[in-house]
C-alpha cells in the first residue's frame, strides 16, 4: 500500500478522536481500510505459501492448506 494512504488512514484515525467524521471521510476511510487488510492478507498467504516445515526426522515438506491430505 501507498505511504500516502496509510498517512491518510492514520489522519482520519487522529481526526476522528477529535471529532466526529463527517459521510465522505467515513466512506474513505473504511474503503482505505479494506484495501489495507486485503493487501496484509494477500503477503501473509504469500508468505505461507513459501513456507516449509521441518519434520523430526529431518525432511522438509511445505506447509499445507488446513484440511489438505499430503
Amino acid at each position: 500500500m501507498e505511504n500516502s494512504k496509510l498517512n491518510r488512514i492514520n489522519e482520519l484515525a487522529a481526526l476522528a478522536k477529535l471529532r466526529a467524521l463527517t459521510e465522505e471521510e467515513l466512506a474513505e476511510r473504511d474503503a482505505l481500510r479494506k484495501e489495507y487488510i486485503a493487501e496484509w492478507r494477500l503477503g501473509a498467504i504469500q508468505v505461507l505459501e513459501n513456507t516449509w516445515v521441518v519434520g523430526p526426522d529431518g525432511k522438509k515438506r511445505k506447509l499445507q492448506k488446513k484440511g489438505e491430505k499430503t
